[in-house]
């Protein structure tokens, strides 16, 4: 088997790898039709749906929230056994040992939010939506990586190359925004599962003030308004702050993102590579502050707040990316390398 393993360069495996992430991607913009149309308890049984099999539910019976959550159901199954045909060929195909773990993990990741899921329907928690969308992210993150990591472009990087390492400070910078947009994505599951349509109606004020008034008296005002234009739910005081934290995250965000990017083209040059995806990151994050405000305008039609959903976890996978990347290219320079070997034994050789 070791004279067959390969160090990343696989074309196949990098292609399925791609494919695996293409469809986890679809799957969390399946997942958050699910959560914005309120779909998630229209099939109340699990791992049946209505008593059929799953995959022998009759097509005719794909109506309305059904058709969401069923078909949720069904892609999540697919890219459940994408994931384990991709961790398989990995143990048995790539040479590098933490690859081999790695394909376990996202096997391990996909069970578990499956699990998650069906608990959900099972014990009707609410709460476990916040953990399945958390672990979504976690997952796409991760399929991401993988197929970064099998790609020809990862087992060819130089980072002897002069001018090639990334500073320090900005590899920390990148770093601290990206766990900056993984905890605001946890905020906006939060929010997302609770079930109270908008907290505060308008934007960029809110309840026409800067900050809004989350006193008894004028939360049941805020709460009689609902009720007599759009019989909405009961919102809480803690609802309230929990929008406006999101609201103030997302503005910190921007201004990480936007000093990320001016700092990369300074110190990286504006031909970089990791430069212009910096670039790119402020331009995702500018059109999610958009969609945000975008939501509350079109008072959280479906469409658009599955667009800010997707377009937040593929600014958490950019940053996420960025990192790896910058980490790679930031590896203690010891002798030129052999292009393509990449975790090979001569390497390690090189490096004790």
């Amino acid at each position: 088997m070791s004279g067959k393993a390969t160090t990343g360069s696989n074309p196949w495996l990098h292609r399925f790898a791609v494919l695996t992430a293409g469809c986890t991607f679809l799957l969390l913009g399946l997942g958050g039709l699910v959560t914005s149309h309120e779909a998630g308890m229209s099939v109340p049984d699990w791992p049946n749906t209505y008593g059929y099999n799953m995959f022998l539910f009759p097509f005719s019976q794909w109506v309305g929230g059904i058709f969401y959550e069923h078909t949720h159901r069904l892609l999540a199954s697919g890219v459940g056994l994408l994931t384990t045909i991709l961790a398989v060929w990995l143990w048995f195909k790539d040479s590098r040992k933490w690859m081999h773990w790695l394909g376990v993990v996202a096997f391990l990741l996909v069970v578990a939010q499956g699990v998650l899921g069906g608990l959900r329907v099972t014990l009707h928690m609410d709460s476990l939506g916040i953990f399945h969308g958390t672990i979504a992210q976690l997952f796409f993150v991760l399929t991401c990586a993988l197929a970064l990591f099998t790609s020809r472009w990862w087992a060819e990087m130089a980072p002897h190359q002069p001018g090639f390492r990334v500073p320090g400070d900005l590899r920390t910078l990148v770093l601290a925004t990206t766990l900056l947009i993984f905890g605001q994505l946890i905020l906006g599951a939060t929010m997302r599962h609770q079930h109270a349509g908008l907290a505060i109606p308008d934007f960029p004020l809110a309840y026409g003030k800067i900050w809004p008034d989350t006193s008894p008296d004028a939360v049941a005002q805020y709460n009689a308004r609902r009720i007599s234009l759009n019989s909405e739910n009961d919102i809480t005081a803690f609802q309230i702050e929990l929008q406006m934290t999101h609201r103030i995250m997302a503005l910190a965000i921007f201004i990480l993102t936007a000093v990320c990017a001016w700092l990369a083209r300074r110190q990286l040059g504006g031909k970089d590579a990791l430069a212009k995806l910096a670039g790119f990151w402020l331009a995702l994050i500018f059109l999610q502050a958009l969609l945000g405000a975008a939501t509350v305008w079109s008072n959280k039609a479906a469409d658009v707040a599955t667009a800010h959903v997707l377009v937040g976890a593929l600014s958490l996978m950019i940053g996420s990316m960025w990192c790896i990347m910058a980490f790679r290219r930031s590896e203690p320079i010891t002798e030129a390398r052999p292009l393509g070997a990449f975790g090979s034994q001569p390497i390690l050789a090189a490096n004790k």
